[in-house]
């Protein structure tokens, strides 16, 4: 990594893990054996072994040339070769919400520790966030890097041609509300406040979808979801604002932490896992 005369050598490690992703297998509907996927060249009607298998461009329908590793290696680009800093922003700049992909921890090399902590602690200190490009994965990618935790994260950014535009969306622009509707929106909004503490949302979903499993397994009733809480019939926005605030005056939000998958106990987290490794005991 790199910004004006100052050469910072990093290693990237990825910062997040999907550890509640479910997977599928695809089956034959006859022999319930799973389907292979195989590369197949048309060409010569034969299977090709993956080792073997060539990267090509396109330049023309039918027409294609080699690339290998060496060819990649070779680009002209600065940031094939560094995370190439080209300026710092105010963090308030940075749109988040559309712009944000993977995200990177950045660890030092040994020698590099005395920059690497000085760049850190300039980007606390001025509340900055670097703007830089880099070749990750056959791309170049726009990145962003800024202190958290002790530590630069790397995170990976949509390009501003990559983000659709809102014009085809049809949005409301003559709706008008008014003061007391807003109001109460305000007090609701106050009463549901909250801090963000992220372990305190679970996953539900792999938990519920083991919970099918096992039951088929064992061949008995699958469980149903529950029924949705009846809600009351209201006529107008004012009226379910209304609502909703009495709602939160009597406490039954207090509901939201189950319902957001709330901090599971040890002794829940350990069922949990042990009905996963008798669910897998069973199936093989």
């Amino acid at each position: 990594m790199s910004f004006g005369m100052v050469a910072i050598p990093v290693r990237l490690y990825l910062a997040t893990e999907s550890s509640s992703k479910v997977s599928f297998n695809l089956l034959c509907p006859e022999h319930k054996a799973r389907i292979k996927n195989k590369r197949w060249c048309p060409e010569g009607d034969h299977e090709v072994a993956w080792g073997d298998v060539v990267r090509g461009y396109e330049y023309e329908k039918g027409s294609y040339v080699e690339l290998e590793d060496s060819d990649l290696d070779k680009l002209p680009l600065h940031s094939s070769k560094a995370i190439d800093i080209a300026g710092f922003i105010d963090d308030t700049e940075l749109p988040g919400e559309l712009y944000y992909q993977s995200a990177y921890y950045l660890e030092p090399e040994k020698s590099a520790a005395k920059p690497y902590a000085l760049l850190k602690e300039t980007l606390d200190k001025t509340e900055r966030v670097a703007i830089a490009k880099f070749a990750l994965r056959d791309r170049e990618r726009l990145v962003s890097v800024r202190s958290h935790d002790g530590v630069l994260v790397m995170n990976t950014l949509h390009w501003p041609d990559e983000i659709r535009t809102t014009e085809e969306l049809e949005l409301p622009d003559d709706v008008k509300v008014s003061p007391a509707e807003l109001k109460m929106a305000e007090n609701l909004v106050g009463m549901m406040a909250m801090k963000f503490e992220p372990e305190e949302f679970k996953d539900e979903y792999k938990k519920a979808l083991m919970e099918v499993v096992e039951a088929k397994i064992e061949k008995r009733q699958v469980i149903e979801a529950p029924e949705p809480e009846a809600e009351t019939t209201v006529v107008d926005l004012m009226s379910a604002l209304k609502a909703s605030v009495e709602k939160a005056k009597k406490g039954e939000t207090a509901r939201g932490r189950e319902s957001r998958g709330g901090q599971e106990s040890l002794a829940s987290r350990k069922k949990t896992t042990a009905r996963e490794k008798s669910v897998r005991r069973k199936a093989s």
